[in-house]
């Protein structure tokens, strides 16, 4: 499932889309919140560029936007559904689950975006 040449190993370790040989990022903990999205301009393996064009990656906001919904939910049917918690409570498990989940989600958001439109290219193996 995490083989090298799956997106879904690109998405879920920030590795280059194309070669997945090194992070993109600076600095690859995402719990250091200052270096969250500080990234490389190139991969130095196969030189892709990963700001494609100017302000590229604000399309992931829609990513982030799904995935935050996507966060909220879980989290309301695991306190309210699973857990017999008050509604009160439950909102409040929802504000702290996309709270504690930014660093997280800002990249896999980055991540699932610049997979969209780059793939895996073997032939870029070292």
């Amino acid at each position: 499932m995490l083989k090298k040449g799956s997106k879904l190993n690109s998405i879920l370790t920030g590795t280059c889309p194309r070669c997945q040989n090194e992070s993109m990022y600076l600095d690859p903990n995402p719990l250091h919140l200052t270096q969250v999205l500080k990234m490389h301009d190139h991969c130095s393996h196969c030189n892709l560029k990963y700001q494609i064009e100017p302000s590229f990656f604000y399309g992931a906001m829609y990513v982030s936007y799904g995935l935050n919904v996507g966060v909220g939910i879980v989290a309301f049917i695991v306190s309210f559904v699973l857990l017999h918690l008050s509604l009160k409570t439950s909102f409040i498990s929802i504000i702290a689950a996309v709270v504690l989940l930014y660093p997280f989600i800002l990249r896999w958001s980055r991540n699932i975006y610049i997979n969209m439109f780059v793939s895996y290219d073997p032939s870029f193996k070292k």
